[in-house]
Protein backbone atom coordinates (compact mmCIF):
# COMPACT_ATOMS: atom_id res chain seq x y z
CA UNK A 1 0.00 0.00 0.00
CA UNK A 2 1.18 3.43 -0.95
CA UNK A 3 1.91 6.00 1.56
CA UNK A 4 1.84 8.85 -1.14
CA UNK A 5 -2.03 8.32 -2.16
CA UNK A 6 -4.61 11.01 -0.81
CA UNK A 7 -6.19 9.75 2.56
CA UNK A 8 -9.49 8.88 0.84
CA UNK A 9 -8.12 6.54 -1.49
CA UNK A 10 -5.39 5.15 1.44
CA UNK A 11 -8.19 4.76 3.96
CA UNK A 12 -10.40 2.93 1.39
CA UNK A 13 -7.35 0.71 0.15
CA UNK A 14 -6.63 -0.15 3.80
CA UNK A 15 -10.63 -1.53 4.80
CA UNK A 16 -11.08 -3.38 1.22
CA UNK A 17 -7.72 -5.58 2.09
CA UNK A 18 -9.28 -5.83 6.17
CA UNK A 19 -12.21 -7.50 3.85
CA UNK A 20 -14.78 -4.68 4.63
CA UNK A 21 -17.41 -4.11 1.27
CA UNK A 22 -15.60 -1.57 -0.42
CA UNK A 23 -16.73 -1.01 -3.71
CA UNK A 24 -14.19 -1.67 -6.46
CA UNK A 25 -12.54 1.48 -7.45
CA UNK A 26 -9.41 2.83 -8.65
CA UNK A 27 -7.00 6.31 -8.07
CA UNK A 28 -5.91 8.75 -10.58
CA UNK A 29 -3.13 11.21 -9.70
CA UNK A 30 -2.82 14.36 -11.19
CA UNK A 31 0.11 12.76 -13.21
CA UNK A 32 -2.01 9.99 -14.41
CA UNK A 33 -3.81 13.08 -16.69
CA UNK A 34 -1.14 15.04 -17.84
CA UNK A 35 1.35 11.46 -19.12
CA UNK A 36 -1.99 10.42 -20.25
CA UNK A 37 -1.77 7.41 -18.34
CA UNK A 38 -5.38 5.45 -18.65
CA UNK A 39 -4.54 1.96 -19.33
CA UNK A 40 -5.89 1.13 -15.76
CA UNK A 41 -8.95 3.21 -16.09
CA UNK A 42 -9.75 1.91 -18.94
CA UNK A 43 -9.56 -1.39 -17.95
CA UNK A 44 -11.34 -0.58 -14.60
CA UNK A 45 -14.28 1.11 -17.09
CA UNK A 46 -14.40 -1.82 -19.11
CA UNK A 47 -15.49 -4.04 -16.34
CA UNK A 48 -18.30 -1.60 -15.25
CA UNK A 49 -19.39 -0.71 -18.46
CA UNK A 50 -23.19 -2.34 -17.75
CA UNK A 51 -23.68 0.65 -14.80
CA UNK A 52 -23.67 2.91 -17.57
CA UNK A 53 -22.66 5.57 -15.25
CA UNK A 54 -19.52 6.12 -12.04
CA UNK A 55 -19.00 8.22 -9.56
CA UNK A 56 -16.10 10.15 -9.86
CA UNK A 57 -14.76 11.39 -5.94
CA UNK A 58 -12.06 14.40 -5.68
CA UNK A 59 -8.78 13.25 -3.78
CA UNK A 60 -6.41 15.76 -3.43
CA UNK A 61 -3.43 14.97 -1.87
CA UNK A 62 -3.99 17.46 0.43
CA UNK A 63 -7.80 17.33 0.77
CA UNK A 64 -7.59 15.50 4.56
CA UNK A 65 -7.21 19.32 5.67
CA UNK A 66 -10.44 20.49 4.30
CA UNK A 67 -13.69 19.84 5.57
CA UNK A 68 -15.74 16.88 4.13
CA UNK A 69 -17.30 17.84 1.05
CA UNK A 70 -15.56 20.94 0.41
CA UNK A 71 -15.02 18.78 -2.87
CA UNK A 72 -17.02 17.37 -5.36
CA UNK A 73 -18.20 14.01 -6.07
CA UNK A 74 -19.58 13.65 -9.25
CA UNK A 75 -22.00 11.17 -11.43
CA UNK A 76 -20.68 10.67 -15.02
CA UNK A 77 -20.77 8.38 -17.89
CA UNK A 78 -18.61 5.62 -17.59
CA UNK A 79 -15.82 6.46 -19.90
CA UNK A 80 -12.81 8.35 -20.75
CA UNK A 81 -14.40 11.03 -21.87
CA UNK A 82 -16.75 11.53 -18.36
CA UNK A 83 -14.03 11.03 -16.15
CA UNK A 84 -12.07 13.75 -17.97
CA UNK A 85 -15.15 15.74 -17.74
CA UNK A 86 -15.73 15.20 -14.24
CA UNK A 87 -12.10 16.04 -13.28
CA UNK A 88 -12.47 18.98 -15.21
CA UNK A 89 -15.55 20.29 -13.33
CA UNK A 90 -14.47 19.28 -9.98
CA UNK A 91 -11.36 21.74 -10.54
CA UNK A 92 -13.84 24.77 -12.02
CA UNK A 93 -16.05 24.33 -8.79
CA UNK A 94 -13.40 24.47 -6.25
CA UNK A 95 -11.84 27.67 -8.23
CA UNK A 96 -15.57 29.22 -8.64
CA UNK A 97 -18.37 27.72 -6.31
CA UNK A 98 -16.09 26.84 -3.59
CA UNK A 99 -13.56 29.48 -3.63
CA UNK A 100 -14.83 31.55 -0.68
CA UNK A 101 -15.19 28.29 1.48
CA UNK A 102 -11.17 27.25 0.54
CA UNK A 103 -10.58 30.39 1.32
CA UNK A 104 -12.09 30.20 4.78
CA UNK A 105 -10.58 27.24 5.41
CA UNK A 106 -7.47 28.86 5.03
CA UNK A 107 -7.84 31.56 6.93
CA UNK A 108 -9.82 30.26 9.73
CA UNK A 109 -8.60 26.61 10.18
CA UNK A 110 -5.02 26.53 8.88
CA UNK A 111 -5.66 24.41 5.90
CA UNK A 112 -2.64 24.63 3.76
CA UNK A 113 -2.42 26.57 0.15
CA UNK A 114 -4.07 24.31 -2.59
CA UNK A 115 -3.00 23.86 -6.07
CA UNK A 116 -5.85 22.81 -8.01
CA UNK A 117 -3.96 21.11 -10.88
CA UNK A 118 -2.36 18.28 -8.73
CA UNK A 119 -6.50 17.31 -8.05
CA UNK A 120 -6.60 13.49 -8.20
CA UNK A 121 -10.08 11.83 -8.10
CA UNK A 122 -11.41 8.07 -7.57
CA UNK A 123 -13.32 6.10 -9.50
CA UNK A 124 -16.50 3.89 -8.49
CA UNK A 125 -19.37 2.04 -9.84
CA UNK A 126 -22.69 4.21 -9.65
CA UNK A 127 -24.43 2.30 -6.75
CA UNK A 128 -28.08 3.73 -6.78
CA UNK A 129 -29.51 3.74 -2.92
CA UNK A 130 -29.49 6.19 0.20
CA UNK A 131 -26.28 7.50 1.90
CA UNK A 132 -25.64 7.50 5.09
CA UNK A 133 -22.77 8.74 7.16
CA UNK A 134 -21.73 7.39 10.42
CA UNK A 135 -19.54 9.02 13.24
CA UNK A 136 -18.76 8.17 16.98
CA UNK A 137 -19.78 11.54 19.46
CA UNK A 138 -18.65 10.91 23.08
CA UNK A 139 -20.06 7.89 24.06
CA UNK A 140 -22.27 7.12 21.37
CA UNK A 141 -22.83 6.28 17.52
CA UNK A 142 -24.52 9.19 15.56
CA UNK A 143 -26.27 7.98 11.93
CA UNK A 144 -27.02 10.80 9.19
CA UNK A 145 -29.61 9.49 6.31
CA UNK A 146 -29.53 11.69 3.06
CA UNK A 147 -32.23 11.36 0.92
CA UNK A 148 -32.97 8.54 -1.21
CA UNK A 149 -32.96 9.68 -4.78
CA UNK A 150 -34.96 6.53 -6.18
CA UNK A 151 -38.39 7.65 -4.21
CA UNK A 152 -40.66 9.61 -4.97
CA UNK A 153 -41.58 11.24 -2.17
CA UNK A 154 -38.56 12.82 -0.68
CA UNK A 155 -37.51 13.47 2.99
CA UNK A 156 -35.01 16.40 4.24
CA UNK A 157 -31.62 14.76 5.93
CA UNK A 158 -32.08 13.57 9.13
CA UNK A 159 -30.24 12.36 11.99
CA UNK A 160 -30.50 8.97 14.11
CA UNK A 161 -28.81 7.10 16.93
CA UNK A 162 -31.05 4.38 16.05
CA UNK A 163 -29.75 2.97 12.13
CA UNK A 164 -32.10 1.61 10.13
CA UNK A 165 -29.92 -1.81 10.02
CA UNK A 166 -28.35 -2.60 13.48
CA UNK A 167 -25.62 -4.29 10.74
CA UNK A 168 -24.35 -0.41 10.28
CA UNK A 169 -23.69 0.58 14.01
CA UNK A 170 -21.56 -3.12 14.43
CA UNK A 171 -19.87 -2.31 11.20
CA UNK A 172 -19.29 1.47 11.96
CA UNK A 173 -17.79 -0.22 15.43
CA UNK A 174 -15.58 -2.96 13.19
CA UNK A 175 -13.76 0.09 11.22
CA UNK A 176 -13.02 2.33 13.41
CA UNK A 177 -11.54 -0.56 15.76
CA UNK A 178 -9.99 -1.89 12.28
CA UNK A 179 -8.31 1.84 11.75
CA UNK A 180 -7.40 2.48 14.99
CA UNK A 181 -8.71 5.93 15.34
CA UNK A 182 -12.50 8.12 15.16
CA UNK A 183 -13.40 8.55 11.92
CA UNK A 184 -16.39 9.14 9.94
CA UNK A 185 -18.05 6.68 7.38
CA UNK A 186 -19.91 7.10 4.35
CA UNK A 187 -21.98 4.33 3.13
CA UNK A 188 -24.44 3.47 0.30
CA UNK A 189 -27.35 0.72 1.11
CA UNK A 190 -28.33 -0.12 -2.38
CA UNK A 191 -31.88 -1.31 -3.07
CA UNK A 192 -31.13 -4.85 -1.93
CA UNK A 193 -30.15 -3.72 1.33
CA UNK A 194 -26.02 -4.00 0.65
CA UNK A 195 -24.01 -1.61 3.10
CA UNK A 196 -20.87 -0.22 0.53
CA UNK A 197 -18.31 1.55 2.40
CA UNK A 198 -17.16 4.33 0.01
CA UNK A 199 -14.99 6.71 2.28
CA UNK A 200 -13.38 7.20 5.30
CA UNK A 201 -12.39 10.45 7.07
CA UNK A 202 -10.01 10.37 10.17
CA UNK A 203 -11.52 12.92 12.43
CA UNK A 204 -9.47 12.09 15.31
CA UNK A 205 -7.90 15.75 15.76
CA UNK A 206 -11.04 16.98 15.97
CA UNK A 207 -12.49 18.32 19.05
CA UNK A 208 -16.07 17.85 19.92
CA UNK A 209 -18.45 19.50 22.18
CA UNK A 210 -19.16 16.39 23.61
CA UNK A 211 -15.62 14.97 24.03
CA UNK A 212 -14.74 18.84 25.67
CA UNK A 213 -17.83 18.71 27.76
CA UNK A 214 -17.33 14.64 29.02
CA UNK A 215 -13.55 15.47 29.83
CA UNK A 216 -13.77 18.71 31.70
CA UNK A 217 -17.17 18.93 33.54
CA UNK A 218 -18.44 18.36 37.00
CA UNK A 219 -22.22 17.10 37.69
CA UNK A 220 -23.69 18.87 40.42
CA UNK A 221 -26.72 18.57 42.61
CA UNK A 222 -29.13 21.08 41.67
CA UNK A 223 -29.28 24.52 39.93
CA UNK A 224 -31.39 27.76 41.03
CA UNK A 225 -31.97 29.97 38.56
CA UNK A 226 -34.41 33.03 37.71
CA UNK A 227 -34.05 32.80 33.88
CA UNK A 228 -33.57 29.48 31.83
CA UNK A 229 -32.56 29.39 28.82
CA UNK A 230 -33.12 26.20 26.26
CA UNK A 231 -31.24 27.42 23.59
CA UNK A 232 -28.98 30.21 22.58
CA UNK A 233 -26.60 31.26 19.68
CA UNK A 234 -24.44 34.73 19.11
CA UNK A 235 -23.52 35.85 15.47
CA UNK A 236 -22.43 39.03 13.68
CA UNK A 237 -25.02 39.08 10.59
CA UNK A 238 -24.46 40.66 7.47
CA UNK A 239 -28.18 42.16 6.20
CA UNK A 240 -29.18 41.66 2.63
CA UNK A 241 -31.32 43.46 0.94
CA UNK A 242 -31.52 43.05 -2.77
CA UNK A 243 -34.45 44.67 -3.80
CA UNK A 244 -32.34 47.74 -2.60
CA UNK A 245 -29.85 46.87 -4.27
CA UNK A 246 -31.68 45.98 -7.77
CA UNK A 247 -33.06 49.61 -7.45
CA UNK A 248 -29.56 51.24 -6.88
CA UNK A 249 -28.58 49.41 -10.57
CA UNK A 250 -31.56 50.53 -12.41
CA UNK A 251 -31.04 53.93 -10.91
CA UNK A 252 -27.63 54.23 -12.40
CA UNK A 253 -28.83 53.02 -15.70
CA UNK A 254 -31.92 55.55 -15.61
CA UNK A 255 -29.12 58.20 -15.02
CA UNK A 256 -26.55 56.40 -18.17
CA UNK A 257 -29.91 56.27 -20.79
CA UNK A 258 -31.54 59.49 -19.63
CA UNK A 259 -29.03 61.70 -18.16
CA UNK A 260 -29.39 64.74 -15.86
CA UNK A 261 -26.83 63.73 -13.44
CA UNK A 262 -23.42 65.63 -13.40
CA UNK A 263 -20.99 63.79 -13.84
CA UNK A 264 -23.22 61.09 -16.37
CA UNK A 265 -22.75 57.18 -15.07
CA UNK A 266 -20.73 54.82 -17.57
CA UNK A 267 -21.30 51.10 -17.44
CA UNK A 268 -17.70 51.21 -15.58
CA UNK A 269 -19.34 52.71 -12.45
CA UNK A 270 -23.00 50.17 -12.82
CA UNK A 271 -20.36 47.47 -12.79
CA UNK A 272 -18.52 48.90 -9.77
CA UNK A 273 -21.42 48.95 -7.68
CA UNK A 274 -21.75 44.77 -8.68
CA UNK A 275 -18.27 43.95 -7.91
CA UNK A 276 -18.35 46.00 -4.48
CA UNK A 277 -21.34 44.23 -3.35
CA UNK A 278 -19.09 41.06 -4.14
CA UNK A 279 -16.17 41.84 -2.70
CA UNK A 280 -18.31 43.11 0.46
CA UNK A 281 -19.51 39.87 1.10
CA UNK A 282 -16.22 38.25 0.46
CA UNK A 283 -14.65 40.66 3.22
CA UNK A 284 -17.58 40.40 5.38
CA UNK A 285 -16.93 36.34 5.10
CA UNK A 286 -13.21 36.22 6.00
CA UNK A 287 -13.83 38.23 8.67
CA UNK A 288 -16.12 36.04 10.60
CA UNK A 289 -15.63 32.36 11.15
CA UNK A 290 -19.61 32.13 12.19
CA UNK A 291 -21.64 34.64 10.92
CA UNK A 292 -25.40 35.07 9.96
CA UNK A 293 -27.56 36.70 6.91
CA UNK A 294 -30.69 38.64 8.10
CA UNK A 295 -32.54 38.46 4.57
CA UNK A 296 -34.56 41.13 3.91
CA UNK A 297 -34.43 40.55 0.34
CA UNK A 298 -32.48 38.01 -0.48
CA UNK A 299 -34.09 36.39 -4.11
CA UNK A 300 -33.67 39.17 -6.63
CA UNK A 301 -37.14 40.61 -7.40
CA UNK A 302 -38.06 39.07 -10.47
CA UNK A 303 -39.60 42.11 -11.91
CA UNK A 304 -36.32 44.42 -11.15
CA UNK A 305 -34.30 41.55 -12.18
CA UNK A 306 -35.66 41.93 -15.95
CA UNK A 307 -36.09 45.75 -14.97
CA UNK A 308 -31.93 45.57 -14.90
CA UNK A 309 -31.35 43.07 -17.52
CA UNK A 310 -33.47 44.88 -20.51
CA UNK A 311 -32.48 48.83 -19.09
CA UNK A 312 -30.28 49.09 -21.49
CA UNK A 313 -31.45 47.13 -24.66
CA UNK A 314 -31.02 49.98 -26.49
CA UNK A 315 -27.32 50.34 -26.02
CA UNK A 316 -26.55 46.72 -27.54
CA UNK A 317 -22.92 47.04 -27.11
CA UNK A 318 -23.49 47.74 -23.29
CA UNK A 319 -26.09 45.80 -22.10
CA UNK A 320 -24.57 42.22 -22.61
CA UNK A 321 -21.83 43.20 -19.97
CA UNK A 322 -24.27 44.23 -17.63
CA UNK A 323 -26.20 41.08 -18.18
CA UNK A 324 -23.39 38.73 -17.75
CA UNK A 325 -22.39 40.85 -14.42
CA UNK A 326 -25.85 40.15 -13.09
CA UNK A 327 -25.98 36.53 -13.96
CA UNK A 328 -23.01 35.81 -12.09
CA UNK A 329 -23.83 38.11 -9.22
CA UNK A 330 -26.59 35.90 -8.57
CA UNK A 331 -24.07 32.71 -8.11
CA UNK A 332 -21.89 34.79 -5.79
CA UNK A 333 -24.82 35.67 -3.84
CA UNK A 334 -25.55 31.90 -3.69
CA UNK A 335 -21.89 31.21 -2.30
CA UNK A 336 -21.96 33.29 0.48
CA UNK A 337 -25.03 32.41 1.68
CA UNK A 338 -23.66 28.78 1.68
CA UNK A 339 -20.92 30.10 3.94
CA UNK A 340 -23.26 31.06 6.61
CA UNK A 341 -24.43 29.26 10.14
CA UNK A 342 -27.65 31.41 10.26
CA UNK A 343 -29.78 32.59 8.00
CA UNK A 344 -32.82 34.18 8.92
CA UNK A 345 -35.15 35.22 6.18
CA UNK A 346 -38.59 34.19 5.36
CA UNK A 347 -40.36 30.90 5.32
CA UNK A 348 -39.25 30.53 1.01
CA UNK A 349 -35.53 30.58 1.74
CA UNK A 350 -33.88 27.83 2.99
CA UNK A 351 -30.18 25.96 2.13
CA UNK A 352 -30.21 22.66 0.42
CA UNK A 353 -28.45 20.48 2.47
CA UNK A 354 -26.19 17.14 0.84
CA UNK A 355 -24.78 14.94 3.91
CA UNK A 356 -21.66 16.47 4.56
CA UNK A 357 -23.24 20.08 5.03
CA UNK A 358 -26.03 18.50 7.39
CA UNK A 359 -24.38 16.16 9.47
CA UNK A 360 -20.67 16.29 8.96
CA UNK A 361 -18.09 16.47 11.94
CA UNK A 362 -17.67 19.83 11.09
CA UNK A 363 -21.47 20.95 11.80
CA UNK A 364 -21.34 18.94 15.26
CA UNK A 365 -20.93 21.92 17.28
CA UNK A 366 -21.89 24.61 14.96
CA UNK A 367 -25.41 23.35 13.33
CA UNK A 368 -26.54 25.45 10.72
CA UNK A 369 -29.62 27.41 11.72
CA UNK A 370 -32.22 28.59 9.74
CA UNK A 371 -34.90 30.84 11.44
CA UNK A 372 -37.95 32.09 9.33
CA UNK A 373 -40.97 33.85 9.37
CA UNK A 374 -44.24 33.46 7.77
CA UNK A 375 -44.69 34.39 3.75
CA UNK A 376 -47.91 36.56 5.32
CA UNK A 377 -45.73 38.70 7.60
CA UNK A 378 -42.86 39.36 5.61
CA UNK A 379 -43.53 43.21 4.72
CA UNK A 380 -43.90 43.63 8.20
CA UNK A 381 -41.19 41.85 9.57
CA UNK A 382 -38.88 43.73 7.20
CA UNK A 383 -40.60 46.78 8.53
CA UNK A 384 -39.98 45.56 12.15
CA UNK A 385 -35.97 44.54 11.16
CA UNK A 386 -35.42 48.52 9.59
CA UNK A 387 -37.32 50.03 12.53
CA UNK A 388 -35.06 48.86 14.94
CA UNK A 389 -32.29 49.51 12.86
CA UNK A 390 -30.41 46.20 12.42
CA UNK A 391 -27.24 46.87 9.83
CA UNK A 392 -24.37 44.75 8.50
CA UNK A 393 -22.31 44.57 11.38
CA UNK A 394 -24.56 44.41 14.01
CA UNK A 395 -24.20 41.29 16.75
CA UNK A 396 -27.47 39.47 16.88
CA UNK A 397 -28.48 37.01 19.53
CA UNK A 398 -31.30 34.53 19.09
CA UNK A 399 -32.94 32.62 21.47
CA UNK A 400 -35.30 29.67 21.35
CA UNK A 401 -38.13 29.86 24.34
CA UNK A 402 -39.78 27.23 26.07
CA UNK A 403 -42.42 26.94 22.95
CA UNK A 404 -39.66 26.50 20.35
CA UNK A 405 -40.06 30.25 18.92
CA UNK A 406 -37.04 32.09 17.87
CA UNK A 407 -36.46 35.83 19.46
CA UNK A 408 -33.98 37.40 17.51
CA UNK A 409 -32.51 41.20 19.03
CA UNK A 410 -29.57 43.41 18.46
CA UNK A 411 -26.90 43.30 21.51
Amino acid sequence: MSTDLPEKARLLERLQKGNFTIPEFIYLSASDFRNENFGPLQAFLDRHRESFKVITRSAHPLEEFYKSGTFDSLETYADLGGIKYARKKIINLARTAKQLSVKRQRKFNGAPEIELEEMGVIVMPFIDGTGVMAKMLGDHWEFGYCRDRTQKVQREPYITQTPHDRRLLKLSQDIQNFLGHRCEIEYIVATDGTIHVVQAKDISHIETLEQKESERSIKLDGLRRVRARRSYRERPIYVMDNKAFYLNIIGKCEDLVLGGTEPKPTIEDILAIITSYQAEMEQFALNHQRFGVLGLSIQEPEELYQIANHYLDDLPELQPQLSTALYENIYKIDYFLFEADTLIAKDKFRVNLCGHDAYGIDTVRNPRWSVYWYMDKHEIIVQEFRRLGFKTGDTIGIEIDSEGKPVVYRL
